[in-house]
């Protein structure tokens, strides 16, 4: 008992000199490193516990909202009579309750608690998705569609806030979500086409439906309410977090709530609304691709149903790899504007491979498939991590997320660009679809513009912070924010 007291206090005074390490480099080298392993190992257990459990419901709502996609190039279309533009309005339909559901997510979330509300809405939505394998027309859709984005709107900010609460701010592009490989599932699915009377798309709706729900259930042992309760954490890893938190809260001016001065901040904020617009544009490549990519190899590549299902596959998983290297990376080296710089041009270039559909073999719009799919994960979350990687204090953060996440709806789109995409890539436009992918290759040019503007204006701030330094020039705590002395953006 007297060894494991001496442990504790040990590692406390181990933690306590690296703490001031941080700022100051008074800890010796070798207490430094010792505790940055350990930090090491609490990072990998938050790595395979945490993560991975809101990637994959991240996923599984990506699915489960543009399988539509996938049901459509199924026979979806003709089995419920859906006429004219009917699919591109259920499409976007999606996004009016998904709206509304996103405006208060964050502070319902935080209010709430993450380890209730993102189970609780999992389990709604994917028995909404459950649904959808009995709509018998237009109206059903609708209905269908607009319950899912209802439940759905809580799960990416209240994930995104939840992450940050767990990791360091340059922990967060690789820990973020991903979205891919809808087209495995549809594939599989496909071949239950008629059984127990139901078709494909049918039976499509329905097993993803009951997988959702089964995971949201699981979840609410899975997800821990906080670090201290967390059951994959031992009594160290809850040392390090306690330290890790406050260390992140005294550096951030975190309070542990969002206020009205914290929803200023964010507004009067230039870079909350050029992020904002950045992901308007993002998001709405992102939704419309993974929607419409199925449909664009069928008609537009002129294969068979099968055969788009399974040659979407590869796409998605080729981004999700780059997604997660790319992420590694810009965490690694800290560097944020280089990550979504240089993934953007290799969309530009697919997209206009893709516009020059009479010229090229189908061969070669594939392989510009893989272009935009190594452009367009690592650009959307990048966009956000950077964003909340450079916002403080913690409410500022969840106010600026929020914020950011209700201009890409409110500008008719989302977090992935619903109500936009869903009326550019137009049935009656196949094969060539020129309308979405110029609009596309449009959207990537001018996220490109905003990152380096919003470059510029951190360049300055910085250069601002430095002379302050210079002249002796202190923040206030009670005026803490990223444009504090002290505080350093990641660039």
């Amino acid at each position: 008992m007297a060894s494991n007291t001496s442990g504790d206090h040990d590692l406390q005074d181990l933690k306590a000199k690296a703490e001031i390490a941080e700022f100051v480099e008074d800890a010796t080298p070798q207490e430094h490193q010792e505790y940055k392993k350990r930090e090491a190992r609490l990072v990998a257990k938050l790595d395979i516990y945490l993560a991975p459990i809101l990637m994959l419901l991240t996923l599984i709502s990506f699915l489960d909202r543009g399988n539509i996609g996938y049901a459509a190039s199924q026979g979806m279309i003709a089995d419920i009579g859906l006429k004219g533009n009917q699919l591109n309005i259920a499409i976007s339909i999606f996004y009016v309750f998904y709206i509304l559901a996103e405006v208060p997510s964050s502070l319902l979330a935080k209010r709430l608690q993450f380890n209730r509300v993102i189970p609780a809405v999992t389990v709604c939505w994917g028995a909404v998705c459950l649904g959808n394998g009995f709509i018998t027309g237009f109206p059903s859709l609708v209905a269908c569609r607009l319950l899912l984005g209802l439940f759905e709107g809580f799960l990416f900010p209240s994930s995104v806030l939840l992450m940050a609460n767990w990791y360091k701010r340059e922990e967060l592009v690789a820990a973020a979500l991903s979205s891919a490989f809808g087209g495995l599932i549809a594939f599989a699915i496909l071949y239950m086409d008629g059984t127990a009377g139901k078709q494909g798309w049918q039976w499509l709706y329905i097993i993803e439906g009951i997988i959702t729900v089964v995971i949201g259930v699981i979840c609410f042992w899975l997800i821990p309410k906080d670090y201290q309760t967390a059951y994959f954490l031992n009594a160290e890893d809850r040392v390090i977090m306690k330290r890790r938190a406050e260390l992140t809260e005294s550096y951030n001016g975190g309070q542990g709530h969002y206020t009205r001065k914290d929803f200023m901040l964010a507004v009067t904020d230039v870079k909350t609304w050029l992020h904002g617009g950045i992901q308007f544009v993002v998001m709405t490549v992102v939704y419309g691709f993974g929607v419409f990519l199925p449909i664009i190899i069928k008609t537009g590549f002129n294969y068979s149903t099968k055969q788009a299902q399974y040659l979407a596959i590869p796409v998605f998983l080729w981004g999700a790899i780059v997604y997660a290297i790319g992420g590694f990376l810009s965490d690694k080296y800290q560097k944020r504007f280089l990550l979504v710089v240089a993934a953007a041009p290799f969309g530009m270039v697919g997209y206009s491979i893709l516009l020059a559909y009479d010229h090229v073999s189908v061969g070669v719009q594939y392989f510009a498939t893989f272009l935009i799919s190594t452009c367009i994960f690592l650009c959307g979350g990048g966009n956000m991590a950077w964003l909340s990687c450079n916002s403080a204090p913690d409410g500022k953060r969840a106010a600026s997320v929020g914020i950011t996440l209700t201009l890409t709806n409110i500008v008719l789109t989302r977090p992935a660009g619903g109500i936009v995409s869903g009326q550019i890539y137009i049935v009656k436009q196949a094969p060539q679809y020129r309308l979405g992918h110029a609009w596309c290759l449009g959207c990537l040019v001018l996220a490109w513009i905003g990152w380096c503007a919003l470059r510029y204006i951190y360049n300055v701030r910085e250069h601002e912070k430095d002379k302050a330094i210079g002249e002796g020039t202190t923040t206030p705590p009670e005026n803490f924010s990223d444009r504090a002395t002290t505080y350093r953006y990641q660039l």
